[in-house]
């Protein structure tokens, strides 16, 4: 493989450097560095492919870029998970103290209404809804774990690190790998004196993408290879989390409980998708959150005062009562399940984990899925590049296009498209309504089992079921308490999040969009961009909202 790897050099190759001969920083030649493989996300799927490929041959060169200043940094806490995956990646995980202790002892599913409950027994609710033999972890800890891991067996992982442009080949067919973005720019997009440091190109013969639903690599990557052609459109979805330090003698170890009803759905043809979880970890921490579809009708839903008000519900308050909001945070999630996953390869690279979306949204669950997907992806990139020339390239440097085309039909054979198949029509049924949903989804779980011979496709957008706000009604929410309840930015200060005043915008309105906001979406929606951000960085002008 690569004698290179690792190794800082600065040769300029006509296809990646651009505009050498201006004096300014911001075009200046980058440094570069070479690998085998490098992995852009160092979330689950990353980390597992990076192990795998490692695992398969030790002289291979792999570095997982991940933008977080540390491993777990951008992974929300609370989970419940299914160790399928890690079974055959790390048999031995128990042995090599993986941070997995908290097995769920008891299954909860309430329908809540507005002041009581009524729990579901657990011989009605679907296997997928079963959580026997799973374990409620922090899944930031369980992804550093994997980071050690994988440095045991030599893979470098660079945190802090945010790949911000995708490589081509000098043709443009083929990726070549990433750049990480420029250090030290103003928010003119200047570079600031003395702070500047250009990024660095991560140069690799497979590129594996794992940044999670909506990555601006992997959505490139999709849009310039086509690869959501055939596809049912992507279906999205919010999750919302905090993590709450509890009184131990109030602490239920491996209780977990999953709601549906309000706040989120009124009545039993409501359409808005979305449910709460609820878990009790060791030693003494309460995950809550909720997940809302964003394909919801009412532009005036906020999801962030939907959970925040969830919260004075008495079958939540009372798991939360003497306790304190430790952390906060939220994620958009790829709900669309199998028909709307893209095709996974494209030349010089692969999607993995929640970038190609492979959550399975009727258990909630996508961990087990993304590291299967990882593993896959890395016995096929290794198969591919084995049947390759490992020097092999054209005379300009550049490296033979290589497509691991068997990825694709690897995955469709294996458990991840199999569990996936069987709930694939649960989601869309639920565009009929609460009751209609959850009789389908009983169906399909007692009786039909995924052996239905129709699907229920998705070709419209979520933001195309939004409805002018002019036919809907207008959601008065709770002034929040501070207790149970709080304002966004209290709990964004739990967060993690740290920007930089003097940054560029990371938020950017398309070419050809500037007028959308202030002629289109607030007119006729009333702005729900005000309301659907989980950290509120969306506003409009007093001027505007008062008509001027």
């Amino acid at each position: 493989m690569l004698a290179k790897s690792g190794i800082f050099f600065q040769r300029a190759l006509p296809s990646l450097v651009r505009g050498m001969a201006s004096a300014s920083p911001l075009v200046e030649p980058r440094e570069a560095m070479e690998y085998d493989v490098v992995t852009v996300g160092g979330g689950p799927a990353g980390l597992a492919a990076a192990i795998r490929l490692k695992q398969l041959d030790p002289e291979i060169s792999v570095c997982v870029l991940e933008k977080g200043s540390e491993l777990g940094a951008h992974v929300l806490s609370g989970n419940v998970f299914e160790t399928r995956a890690l079974d055959e990646l790390i048999p031995d995980w128990k042995d090599r103290g993986a941070p997995i202790q908290t097995k769920v002892t008891e299954d909860a599913f309430l329908f809540l209404t507005e002041s009581g409950s009524v729990q579901i027994p657990n011989m009605l609710l679907p296997p997928q809804l079963h959580n026997d033999g799973n374990y409620v972890i922090s899944l930031s800890q369980l992804v550093r774990w994997l980071g050690d891991q994988a440095e045991e067996l030599g893979v470098e992982i660079y945190p802090g690190f945010a790949a911000s442009e995708v490589l081509y080949s000098a043709d443009g067919a083929t990726v070549l790998g990433v750049a990480t973005r420029d250090s030290g720019v103003g928010k003119d997009g200047a570079a600031k004196h003395g702070q500047f440091a250009r990024g660095i190109e991560i140069r690799a013969r497979q590129t594996l993408l794992g940044e999670g639903a909506r990555g601006s690599c992997s959505e490139e990557v999709m849009e310039k290879f086509n690869l959501r052609e055939g596809c049912d459109e992507q279906t999205y979805g919010l999750g919302l989390k905090e993590v709450w330090e509890v009184p131990s003698e109030s602490l239920k170890p491996g209780y977990v409980q999953h709601t549906l009803g309000w706040p989120l759905q009124h009545g039993p043809l409501d359409k808005t998708f979305g449910g709460s979880f609820l878990y009790h970890m060791e030693p003494n921490l309460v995950l809550v959150g909720m997940v809302v579809g964003l394909d919801y009708e009412n532009p005036h839903l906020s999801p962030y005062h939907e959970f925040q008000r969830f919260k004075h519900h008495p079958s939540v308050s009372a798991h939360l009562a003497g306790g304190r909001c430790i952390s906060y945070g939220a994620r958009a999630l790829n709900e669309g399940g199998l028909h709307a996953i893209p095709k996974l390869t494209f030349p010089g690279g692969a999607l993995v984990g929640c970038s190609a979306g492979f959550l399975n949204s009727v258990k909630i669950k996508g961990s087990h899925t993304a590291i299967k997907s990882g593993m896959v992806a890395a016995e096929e990139v290794h198969r591919a590049l084995e049947a390759k020339d490992p020097q092999g390239s054209d005379p300009q440097g550049e490296w033979q296009a290589i497509e691991a085309t068997s990825y694709q039909s690897a995955m469709e054979k294996s458990w991840v498209y199999e569990e996936l198949s069987e709930v694939r029509n649960c989601h869309g049924a639920f565009k009929h309504g609460l009751l209609p949903g959850l009789a389908y989804s009983a169906a399909s779980a007692f009786l039909l089992k995924g052996r239905e011979g129709w699907t229920f496709h998705n070709r419209t957008p979520d933001w195309a079921k939004t409805k002018p706000a002019s036919e809907c009604v207008e959601i008065a929410y709770p002034k929040p308490d501070g207790q149970l309840s709080f304002d966004i930015l209290t709990n964004l200060s739990r967060s993690g999040t740290n920007h930089e005043h003097d940054q560029p915008a990371h938020l950017k309105i398309k070419p050809g969009m500037e007028s959308v906001a202030s002629k289109v979406s607030l007119p006729l929606y009333g702005g729900p961009e005000q309301r659907f951000c989980p950290a509120g960085v969306y506003s409009y002008p007093e001027a505007e909202e008062a008509g001027g």
